[in-house]
């Protein structure tokens, strides 16, 4: 048991790490996110580290969208609204209530994946 847990914390990190490298004006799906993170099918996973991210890490959470390009929380409850509103500052348009896939899907190449990762390492 004592293995899970440094394991558990490793996963939540690779899901926050990848989340905060989400430009703004962009989403990406939280199968996407799990797949970049190295967690496979864990779609549900992301969801729920991003639901009891620490908010002093200033996670962009709002940047993770369901697979149809809709927000996932109740339309129209706070929580939709909010994230809503966050990503239509950051220019995200929504027609019909979802979000244009094919134009605001990040969608990082192999090469900022692994630079932007030897840079975070390098960080202090």
């Amino acid at each position: 048991m004592s293995v899970r847990r440094p394991l558990l914390q490793a996963h939540v990190a690779a899901v926050y790490n990848m989340v905060e490298r989400i430009p703004s004006g962009y989403v990406a799906t939280y199968g996407q996110i799990a797949e970049l993170a190295g967690l496979g099918r864990g779609a549900r996973f992301v969801g729920r580290a991003l639901k009891h991210a620490p908010p002093e890490l200033a996670v962009p959470w709002h940047r993770v969208v369901n697979a149809r390009g809709t927000l996932s929380f109740p339309h129209g409850s706070e929580p939709y609204c909010r994230q809503r509103d966050l990503l239509e500052k950051e220019g995200v348009v929504f027609v019909q209530g979802r979000i244009q896939l094919s134009r605001y899907r990040w969608q990082p190449t192999l090469d900022q994946l692994m630079w932007e990762s030897l840079m975070l390492q390098e960080k202090p």
